[in-house]
């Protein structure tokens, strides 16, 4: 494996994510604020919460849903809108978990099932849910074969549609941040960030071909300018 993989292999022969276990309690507690803190990540957050609610909407409206990952629940709030939907919700820390239960309204926390499980291998039946939402997971994935993993495993537990979140290129964000890897890499002979990803359009696209998906819609962050893309995808097959 290179030196730029995100990710190693557990002797059960489950994929892991390198910084998956940096989320302990602090960490997550931490990420649980960091939305919060400031004029711009609440700017941030509110038009996350927008493109999310419209994501939703595009993909029908699912009645059962699977929030992975979860982390501190963010958007549980907005997810437990629809009093109608089923909501499971899982992340690969526990830590994280138990934040979102603890920081969440007991109204809301009372509608979820919650669990601990990992996106390469997620511990549901097949076709489980009608859509998976999955926000800022696979911008932390490097290898391409790691992201078929975890497409073909979403793919199995949905029964219609996939909502993503990741990093493309192509806009003013993602052309700045090449050119300071660069210089950083030129001047210090090393790259920061390595656990977060700008990932070509094309390639992505080809991806969730590949994993049997077809793509209904996309809507960016900021068009043109912002590296966040929303993906709302369906299984080939289902109408």
């Amino acid at each position: 494996m290179n030196n730029n993989s995100s990710s190693s292999v557990e002797k059960s022969g489950t994929t892991k994510l390198d910084f998956s276990d940096k989320y302990d309690r602090q960490h997550s507690e931490l990420y649980l604020k960091k939305h919060k803190d400031g004029l711009s990540r609440r700017l941030s957050n509110w038009r996350d919460y927008k493109l999310a609610e419209k994501a939703i909407k595009i993909a029908g409206d699912p009645q059962t849903l699977l929030d992975l990952p979860c982390g501190a629940g963010r958007f549980w709030p907005l997810l437990s809108e629809n009093k109608n939907r089923k909501i499971y919700a899982a992340d690969n820390s526990q830590h994280m978990i138990d934040v979102a239960l603890t920081s969440q309204p007991s109204d809301i926390t009372s509608r979820i099932t919650a669990f601990q499980t990992s996106a390469f291998d997620i511990d549901m039946p097949d076709q489980s849910v009608d859509s998976i939402f999955c926000m800022r997971l696979i911008h932390h994935v490097a290898e391409p074969q790691h992201r078929l993993e975890i497409l073909k495993e979403f793919h199995r537990v949905s029964r219609d549609t996939l909502i993503l979140s990741l990093w493309v290129d192509g806009n003013i964000k993602s052309w700045k941040r090449k050119r300071l890897e660069k210089r950083r890499a030129k001047k210090h002979g090393y790259q920061s960030n390595k656990n977060r990803f700008v990932l070509p359009r094309q390639q992505v696209e080809k991806e969730f071909n590949e994993a049997g998906f077809n793509i209904v819609d996309k809507l960016d962050f900021l068009p043109g300018y912002a590296m966040w893309r929303v993906y709302i995808l369906k299984k080939k097959g289902v109408k």
